[in-house]
């Protein structure tokens, strides 16, 4: 198989992204393989500072993202992109990109207001405020995945530890022949 992009679509925060794109990238490198972690909140602090959250923006952000990535997978690491992609057809553009089956989307289906609960930065707040527009979630739609490779969810209200996230998406990886010494 050619080199891998994991790319993190999620849409919301519990378990953070970046907790549960670290645990992965740590569970990868203790079996011999070589990642990066494209974090949405760091990129948008360099390479997509001139970018803010309308439509257009969000999917130049995306876009961005994905030439990244492919760039690192190019160079045979797995790419862990862990961002918030809101619209369908970005996703699918960035799956585009890439050969043969190597886009894996993650799905982190959380509650709304869990995503509220855990907003560490008063994102969330700020957004209902009306201080932020176009906020995922709040005032701008997030688009669910149709076919993600995986789907997350809380397990009887309760959300999973990161290790044993990272663990499920490291099962289905070496399940479909990612993680095989090539």
């Amino acid at each position: 198989m050619g080199q891998k992009e994991l790319h993190a679509s999620i849409g919301c925060e519990p378990p953070r992204k970046s907790t549960l794109a670290c645990s992965l990238s740590r569970e990868l490198h203790s079996k011999g393989k070589l990642s990066y972690i494209l974090d949405g909140d760091n990129l948008r602090h360099g390479l997509n500072k001139d970018l803010g959250f309308k439509a257009e923006d969000r999917a130049e952000n995306i876009r961005r993202v994905g030439e990244v990535a492919k760039l690192f997978s190019d160079a045979g690491l797995i790419c862990i992109a862990s961002l918030i992609s809101p619209y369908r057809k970005d996703r699918d553009a960035c799956r585009a990109m890439l050969p043969d089956a190597s886009f894996i989307e993650v799905f982190m289906n959380m509650p709304l207001e869990l995503c509220e609960s855990r907003d560490a930065k008063g994102l969330y707040k700020l957004a209902r405020a009306g201080k932020i527009k176009g906020f995922t979630g709040i005032d701008d739609p997030y688009e669910r995945p149709l076919n993600c490779e995986i789907e997350i969810e809380q397990k009887d209200g309760v959300c999973p530890k990161p290790a044993a996230l990272a663990g499920q998406v490291v099962s289905y990886l070496e399940e479909k022949g990612f993680l095989q010494v090539e």
